[in-house]
């Protein structure tokens, strides 16, 4: 015997008081049962299945990285109905009264809104206590029940615009996680092929993961995006405990499980399916040079430094720049006098001290000595202004009270130590006596 029983029948709802199932069927009879957890998932043909389904030509040709538009800041779901009811544009449907008017009054104030807010339709099911008129919002996790078309202007003035609790109706917190998938076929058969097979994998890997006291599935109305169908969006929390909602595309039941255990376990995206997540521009996510959620992303740009910033600085010096003074000394910086001295600069002068603060003052520079008839012999002996002490030129010196004066001498006479001067001084002042002495004897005689 063949049951068409979805397997949502034993999911579990959490509600403020207890959790409680929503329908008491003993799980030890799954073993006796087959189970088709979606029933439009049995009703697609081969040659759809072919055509746009999961192997469909177009699969996996483009770039899915924020292809979230418009982006937005807060998600609202009406439960309305069941996907087989809607019509390809079932909030502007003059048939279907609450959608139209709740969509309508939402794009009539969304001026007046703080935040960017969009609302998708869901689909009731009593199995997982969303019935017509109850509204969902994320990342509030919030849930009102049973909206009315006269209510419709009420609501959107107290919850949405002015973010108060409604007046008509008291608000329930969500506790559970929730996976939407698009299965809107009557607005485009690739989600009407794909999206029923998702909700159908979804269930199934929920009830092996032992999740299915914790997240819902849903079939939801378009969302955006038909070429990268499946579409699914996933609410659930963060490593940070936030509420995060994530979208994805081009998903096959082969990513289901990645995707629940990514996105319930371990608190991550899968990157490769990611279309971007509520709450996140494109710009804001290129700033922080990071995709949201993925801790590998995270740890790369820690661990990995940039080609130019500020983390490359941290890890890896510039070629030119502060990190390079401390690790590399400059050919012609501060750092480069601490660790390798200049040819020609102030290092050399800590490298090589004088007793008088000048190393080429040591080797070659010597005070003035008075020679015969008042010559002197003078060298300047004040290093370069940039702390270069070039060679030493002799100069005339500076004019001074009555005839004594410094003159030029030749450069071979710099390069004598101080004793030698004065030793040459001495003999040069004897001869000039001896031969004063002998012009006055010869003037004598």
């Amino acid at each position: 015997m063949r049951f068409r029983l979805p397997l949502s029948t034993f999911l579990f709802t959490e509600t403020p008081n207890k959790a409680r199932p929503l329908l008491h069927f003993p799980l030890s009879h799954l073993r006796t049962l087959t189970l088709i957890s979606y029933p439009m998932a049995a009703e697609i043909s081969a040659e759809d299945l072919a055509k746009y389904g999961f192997d469909r030509p177009e699969m996996n040709t483009a770039s899915l990285a924020f292809t979230v538009d418009p982006p937005l800041d807060r998600h609202v779901f009406l439960c309305y109905k069941s996907v087989a009811d809607w019509p390809p544009k079932v909030e502007n449907s003059e048939t279907d009264l609450l959608p139209k008017k709740f969509s309508g009054a939402i794009r009539g104030r969304k001026n007046d809104m703080k935040v960017k807010t969009r609302l998708t339709i869901c689909e009731a099911d009593e199995k997982v206590d969303f019935l017509d008129g109850d509204v969902l919002i994320f990342p509030e996790l919030i849930k009102y029940r049973g909206l009315k078309d006269e209510d419709v202007d009420s609501f959107v003035d107290e919850v949405l615009v002015n973010g108060k609790p409604w007046a008509s109706g008291v608000g329930e917190a969500l506790t559970a996680g929730f996976v939407f998938v698009c299965a809107h076929a009557s607005r485009d058969k690739r989600c009407g092929v794909c999206g029923p097979i998702l909700i159908d994998k979804f269930n199934e890997e929920i009830q092996s993961a032992g999740l299915h006291n914790q997240v819902i599935v849903s079939a939801c109305s378009h969302i955006g995006g038909h070429k990268y169908a499946g579409n699914v969006i996933i609410f659930a929390t963060d490593s940070e405990a936030k509420v995060v909602g994530d979208w994805y595309g081009y998903v096959t039941p082969d990513d289901v499980a990645e995707l629940l255990a990514a996105s319930f376990e371990r608190k991550e995206i899968v990157d490769r399916l990611w279309r971007g997540r509520m709450g996140l521009s494109k710009d804001a996510a290129e700033e922080n040079m990071v995709i949201p959620g993925k801790k590998e992303k995270q740890e790369e740009i820690k661990e990995k430094p940039l080609e130019n910033g500020s983390q490359e600085i941290k890890e890896k010096p510039l070629e030119n720049g502060s990190q390079e003074i401390k690790e590399k000394p400059l050919e012609n910086g501060s750092q480069e006098i601490k660790e390798k001295p200049l040819e020609n600069g102030s290092q050399e002068i800590k490298e090589k001290p004088l007793e008088n603060g000048s190393q080429e003052l040591k080797e070659n520079a010597f005070t003035c000595c008075q020679g015969a008839d008042g010559i002197s012999c003078c060298r300047d002996e004040t290093p370069a202004t940039n702390g270069v002490i070039e060679n030493a030129k002799p100069k005339e010196a500076p004019e001074v009270q009555g005839k004594q004066a410094c003159v030029s001498l030749p450069a071979w006479l710099g390069k004598w130590d101080h004793s030698d001067i004065l030793m040459a001084a001495a003999v040069v002042g004897a001869v000039a006596t001896v031969a004063v002495a002998y012009s006055h004897y010869k003037r004598s005689g």
